[in-house]
């Protein structure tokens, strides 16, 4: 007879979504799809107690997890806590395999906490994985193959985040990857620049399965094949739901497009604007981001009644002091519903961060303060304290109640949500007051032999 297992998997908590300290209430929060798709993806023969634990909407207890294998994810912000949890039950006796951004960016060094190491998507490797474990035979390290199934992809298990605090647990996913390769993104590196899309029928045969009216779309890069775009928008239209998704700003010159998005539902898309210099935006491989085109952008998704959370960039390599009333200028003038900055990151494994390593730019290898709002290399053009403390202030200036008003009063669209989101943005600043320079030294030390430990590595704030 089959020898059942029993599984616990752990999402560790980030800065912004904590449970009970983070600076978002966690009705902002919407359910991510890692966990609950490795639950599914478990072979029925092989399934035992099978718990999944998310720490931005709940208090994780280690001490009372019995299992027989452990899963942990997260991205580089959170690896170190990811570390600590792992270094915690392998001491328990407990196998631990870590998956995820962070170990497939850099999985010798993920491999040194962890029993076993899954690296880009898990669809057919944890499978696998969990099949060796049983059988005496778990390898260090399992990659992708070259080619994956999408039709074979399952419905993640939602029924495991019933009654948890996600604004909604209806996440899904049409496209996977990526065709442009911004030398800072870790997308085409987990993808290996694949770009890939699943059955359209596929995927609206899930959604017509969710209850409730509203979807969350977290395709990184949906829109790049338009013919695919348009096509899913029309076929999933009939459904009559509300959904919200990413683009980018190519957007603006495909009106069948746009007026596919607004016939299908969507109500707000994440868009990143990156950079308001061309310069700028084509010194991180996004030359199709023309900042002559913004204004025009936001004018055709609000007059179709889409909000928009408006991403920006600072420290590239062309910023100087200049960037942050720039940027300020532009969401204010343009009403960006919902403004969001990060600092410029070179995240450990991606080219932008071998290139600054190489020139001696790199300030701190602490990977908890790589959650794209801590400076972590020497900027090209500005001070490390003139880079944070301005991205600070950008943030504060942002979310004034003067400049909330005037953004959302000139938008009106979706403002059930984006006035909500503008009040949480307003506690989030509250946390970015000054330059943390006692956490740029790389003096995490792991000794996590009490769930009191794990406790003291936590996420930047």
């Amino acid at each position: 007879m089959t020898r059942k297992l029993n599984i616990a998997l752990i999402s560790p908590r980030t800065g912004l979504y904590r449970h009970g300290t983070g600076v978002f209430p966690m009705s902002l929060r919407y359910a991510p799809l890692n966990m609950v798709t490795l639950a599914a993806l478990i072979p029925p023969e092989l399934r035992g107690d099978v718990t999944v634990y998310d720490e931005s909407v709940e208090t994780v207890d280690p001490t009372k997890i019995k299992a027989d294998i452990v899963g942990l994810t997260g991205i580089t912000g959170v690896s170190m806590r990811s570390y600590a949890y792992a270094e915690y039950f392998r001491r328990q006796g407990i196998t631990t395999v870590m998956g995820g951004p962070h170990a497939t960016l850099m999985p010798e060094e993920a491999a040194k906490h962890a029993d076993a190491v899954v690296i880009g998507h898990g669809y057919e490797t944890w499978p696998k994985l969990l099949h060796d474990f049983r059988e005496g035979k778990l390898q260090k390290f399992y990659y992708p193959p070259e080619k994956i199934d999408w039709s074979l992809i399952p419905d993640p298990h939602r029924s495991m985040f019933a009654h948890k605090r996600f604004i909604t647990t209806n996440s899904t996913q049409a496209v996977f990857g990526c065709p442009h390769h911004c030398e800072f993104c870790v997308t085409p590196i987990i993808c290996k620049g694949n770009y890939e899309r699943r059955p359209i029928e596929d995927v609206v045969a899930e959604l017509s399965r969710m209850p409730g009216r509203y979807v969350t779309f977290l395709d990184p890069s949906p829109v790049e094949n338009t013919e695919y775009a348009i096509a899913l928008y029309k076929a999933i239209a009939p459904l009559k739901k509300r959904w919200g998704g990413l683009a980018t700003t190519r957007i603006v010159d495909n009106k069948e497009l746009l007026d596919a998005m607004e016939a299908s539902g969507c109500f707000g898309l994440l868009i990143g604007f990156e950079s308001l210099s061309n310069s700028g935006n084509s010194a991180i491989g996004k030359e199709f981001n023309d900042i002559g085109k913004y204004r025009r952008l936001m004018h055709e998704l609000h007059s179709r009644n889409i909000s928009v959370m408006g991403c920006f960039v600072h420290g590239l390599e062309s910023d100087d002091k200049d960037c942050f009333n720039k940027t300020l200028e532009f969401i204010n003038d343009a009403k960006v519903d919902l403004p969001r900055f990060t600092i410029c990151t070179p995240f450990p494994g991606t080219p932008f961060f071998d290139g600054l390593k190489k020139e001696g730019r790199i300030l701190t290898e602490n990977w908890t303060l790589y959650d794209a709002q801590h400076v972590v290399f020497q900027p090209k053009r500005m001070t490390i304290e003139e880079l944070q403390q301005g991205h600070i202030d950008c943030w504060h200036s942002a979310y004034s109640i003067s400049s909330i008003f005037r953004r959302l009063a000139g938008s009106r669209t979706f403002l059930e949500y984006t006035i909500l989101a503008n009040i949480g943005y307003r506690f989030y600043c509250r946390g970015h007051k000054r330059f943390p320079k006692k956490r740029m030294e790389n003096d995490w030390k792991l000794t996590c032999t009490t769930a009191e430990d794990i406790a003291k590595i936590e996420p930047a704030y």
